[in-house]
């Protein structure tokens, strides 16, 4: 299998074209405006600010990321999408209990849950088009919050919304993530 975690094979050439790998990602995962992408720089900004990023990513875990034995869910919303047409996005996150997918036996849990320790709620909150930019993290916002509140408080709810969550806790920045993160993992 090819090592995409060595920067030297992004220039390898995808046989039988003159193209490599790099191109590739630049033409599919370029617009970090798209939803699903924003969601997964989400993912990566989160692993990089806590040093979480030694394992790929897996899609449809019921975690997105593992951090001393804490697993957490990132979650990411934006007043601005790719598909802008002059009106800001009203900010919610998913919060709603999944089954969680057992890849060893190829099954779903019986029960849904909220599956992981700690959620971070990753909000793009620029609302100037013009100057959006998702790799500027001084334009990210980010709540961390225990499972556990999220259940205590909201055990029904499938979503929540950026006034809820900003009566519950103070947004941080990016520089303050790891620190927060910390803050939650020593007092669970």
């Amino acid at each position: 299998m090819l090592d995409f975690n060595n920067p030297s094979n992004l220039e390898k050439t995808i046989i039988g074209t003159d193209l490599t790998i790099s191109d590739f990602w630049k033409w599919g995962f370029s617009n970090l405006l798209t939803n699903s992408l924003r969601g997964i720089f989400a993912e990566f900004l989160v692993g990089a600010a806590i040093g979480a990023l030694n394992q790929t990513r897996i899609e449809w875990d019921s975690y997105d990321l593992k951090y001393k034995d804490m697993k957490i869910e990132v979650k990411s919303a934006s007043y601005i999408q790719a598909w802008y047409k002059g009106t800001l996005s009203k900010i919610i996150f998913n919060i709603g209990p999944k089954k969680e997918y057992d890849y060893n036996t190829n099954t779903y849990s019986p029960e849904a849950a909220r599956n992981a320790d700690i959620y971070v709620f990753c909000l793009l909150k620029e609302k100037n088009v013009e100057i959006v930019n998702p790799l500027d993290t001084r334009q990210w916002e980010f709540y961390v919050v225990p499972t556990i509140k999220l259940n205590q408080d909201y055990p029904q709810q499938k979503t929540i919304s950026l006034s809820t969550l900003k009566n519950i806790f103070e947004p941080k920045l990016f520089s303050e993530l790891k620190s927060e993160i910390n803050t939650f993992c020593n007092n669970l």
